[in-house]
């Protein structure tokens, strides 16, 4: 009895033992297939992304796509339709699906958070915005085959432009530039305000001084805003001495207020450029400083090595010589 009490024992734990072997080796396998998904899809990422560490794979891919938007936009050129823009347009949009699905399979590693919440974040950040733009003009020109409806090609027919903000994403200048506007977004929002109000208030005074000359308050204000770009196209203008006077004040003060946007981007993408020009110097110091310690480590090594080699000489050489003697 005790022999067969302590075989059904040894059985239960050898079963146990083989359950959670299987268990482990099924959780090991798991482990491997999320390391490989989530290798898989990081280098997908970094292939998208631009081109960084001379990635010659990546290089390859902004430059196939830099290709795709620029074929895409040469049909606006023309007014006449032909098959071979049907087929630029479909070939092209599809390119920028694949694009999209690829960018969105990556979205956690784009907005830098590996919870689903990037998932859901990723389709309302801008450059997705701008990705599915350039997409949906195809398709809304596709649904309007059906439907026949010219005055709708008019207005799609112009919103493929979109698609040239897709080459912003490839340009460090560029990206340079929307990075200086992003952290001073509070000062040219000021300047914005400012703007608002100088059109607002000139085309009010203008508006009652020159009544005869401006039909409409949207008169008033188109001219406003000519003034404040000093553009002047001259198709609306004061003929009276008070509204001539209005308008010299309205262009100085127009003058001052698009001189500061401009001073604000240019002062900060400067500083920008200076600060990574600082980076990289840095990281060149670096460099040279951990080649410099290995090179020296590397002689001091071969000092210690060459000490022991002529000590090891001297001391076998008195051995042989005491023996002898």
């Amino acid at each position: 009895m005790d022999t067969s009490s302590n075989n059904e024992s040894n059985e239960e734990i050898n079963n146990i033992n083989n359950v959670s072997i299987y268990t482990s080796q099924l959780s090991m396998e798991s482990k491997t297939d999320d390391s490989t998904d989530k290798s898989i899809r990081k280098r997908i990422f970094e292939i998208i992304e631009p081109s960084v560490n001379s990635d010659v794979v990546s290089l390859i891919y902004d430059v196939s796509m830099i290709i795709a938007i620029v074929i895409s936009i040469i049909p606006l050129a023309f007014k006449e339709e032909h098959k071979l823009f049907d087929i630029i347009d479909k070939v092209t949009v599809s390119i920028f699906i694949i694009d999209y699905i690829l960018r969105y399979m990556t979205a956690d590693y784009k907005l830098k958070n590996k919870s689903f919440v990037s998932f859901i974040k990723y389709p309302f950040t801008l450059w997705a915005i701008i990705d599915l733009l350039s997409i949906l003009p195809s398709f809304l020109s596709m649904l309007n085959d059906g439907f026949k409806v010219v005055r709708i090609v008019r207005v799609i027919k112009p919103l493929k432009i979109i698609r040239i903000f897709k080459t912003f994403r490839y340009s460090n200048s560029i990206l340079i530039i929307a990075e200086v506007i992003k952290h001073s977004k509070y000062p040219l929002m000021a300047v914005g305000t400012l703007s608002l109000l100088y059109i607002l208030v000139s085309s009010l005074i203008i508006f009652n001084v020159e009544g005869d000359s401006f039909e409409t308050f949207f008169d008033a204000v188109y001219w406003a805003t000519v003034s404040l770009t000093t553009v002047g196209y001259g198709d609306i203008y004061p003929h009276t001495h008070e509204g001539r006077i209005v308008a010299m004040f309205s262009s100085l003060f127009g003058i001052a207020l698009i001189a500061l946007p401009s001073g604000i981007i240019t002062a900060g993408y400067m500083d920008s450029i200076n600060e990574r020009n600082e980076k990289r110097k840095l990281k060149r110091e670096k460099k040279k400083q951990v080649i410099r310690a290995a090179s020296e480590e590397m002689l001091i090594n071969d000092s210690i090595y060459s000490e022991t080699i002529v000590a090891d000489k001297d001391i076998t050489s008195s051995y042989n010589i005491n023996t002898l003697q």
